[in-house]
């Protein structure tokens, strides 16, 4: 799956499609391309026991962490139009990809 083509960048705006926490909107802050998963922020929240760590200055108890959701799970949100949006690609004159929203046509930066 190492030549697999990311449509979803860190910093996109996403929306889940689909799980516990569907139709929630939030940014990307991590892409885990081996596994095919992202980390959206405030989306798959779940409460972690960890232990405590003294060598790293780390207290124990129970942290809220992101998980990772599988990258089919969520659709990009066009920053135009508002709205989840499939992503189509075009070449400009000077053979720069640009990705672009199929819904109203505008250029997704």
């Amino acid at each position: 799956m190492a030549n697999r083509v990311w449509k979803i960048h860190k910093d996109d705006t996403v929306m889940v499609l689909a799980g516990k926490d569907k139709g929630k909107i939030g940014k990307v802050t991590r892409i885990l391309r081996d596994k095919n998963k992202v980390v959206v922020e405030k989306v798959n929240v779940v409460k972690k026991h960890m232990k405590p760590n003294p060598y790293a200055g780390q207290p124990g108890g129970i942290v809220e962490k992101e998980m990772p959701i599988d990258v089919s799970n969520v659709q990009l949100v066009c920053p135009a139009c508002a709205k989840p949006t499939r992503v189509g690609y075009r070449f400009t004159e000077d053979d720069k990809k640009l990705r672009y929203c199929k819904k109203c046509n505008e250029t997704i930066s």
